[in-house]
């Protein structure tokens, strides 16, 4: 029997994703009870209302995160997306470099880097020190040919300074990436297939996903 593990945070109001971001703010626009006087026999609606930056919780990235010109989240092709083949990389340390990469095959798949970082989730420890792939670490990916690669951590660049080696090669590449993700602990280093596909919406670089991961 197959099974399905969550790789995704809960979106809540007020929860922090980035240093410097807003926090979501979740309402209510038209409430179960307010909605009795539009509907009849007791009938009753809840919709709701979110403000957001599209870089909340756990989220993918598009080529138009980084460059102006090129394909933005309404254009990724699901291929790149969903039901991919997913190779789980345990890594330890911060700083995690191509020698981390280069003894694991997988070209086709989707790469998820397990740091082991969103256990701070939530916390003012998941925006200090986290771990990340270097410059050598993304030029494997590429050259070794991942369609699509995640992390369980605040970014997968080193957020110190200003320059984003690592989102730059990948998203010209053409390779959407994952951060944020969480329970990589529970997919197995190969087998499993990857979804993590955001609402198709044009103009955006980023958007919230709710990426889960299919194990046979």
């Amino acid at each position: 029997m197959s099974k399905l593990i969550d790789l995704s945070h809960t979106v809540t109001d007020g929860i922090r994703t980035y240093p410097g971001l807003p926090a979501p703010s979740i309402e209510t626009f038209l409430s179960h009870e307010d909605s009795l006087s539009t509907y009849t026999n007791g009938t009753q609606f809840h919709i709701g209302k979110i403000r957001m930056v599209m870089n909340t919780g756990t989220y993918v990235d598009s080529p138009f995160h980084r460059y102006p010109e090129a394909t933005d989240i309404s254009g990724l092709p699901l291929e790149r997306l969903a039901n991919l083949k997913a190779v789980v990389i345990p890594v330890s340390g911060t700083s995690i470099g191509a020698d981390a990469l280069e003894q694991v095959d997988f070209e086709g798949c989707a790469v998820l880097v397990h740091t082991g970082w969103s256990r701070h989730w939530g916390t003012p420890q998941y925006f200090e020190g986290h771990p990340f792939l270097t410059a050598e670490a993304a030029d494997c990916l590429v050259s070794n040919g991942a369609v699509h690669v995640g992390i369980d951590s605040l970014n997968i660049d080193d957020s110190a300074g200003g320059t984003r080696p690592v989102h730059s090669t990948l998203l010209a590449a053409g390779i959407p990436i994952t951060e944020h993700l969480t329970r990589l602990s529970g997919v197995p280093s190969t087998g499993a297939r990857y979804f993590a596909v955001p609402a198709k919406i044009s103009g955006a670089g980023s958007f919230t996903v709710r990426a889960f991961a299919l194990i046979p």
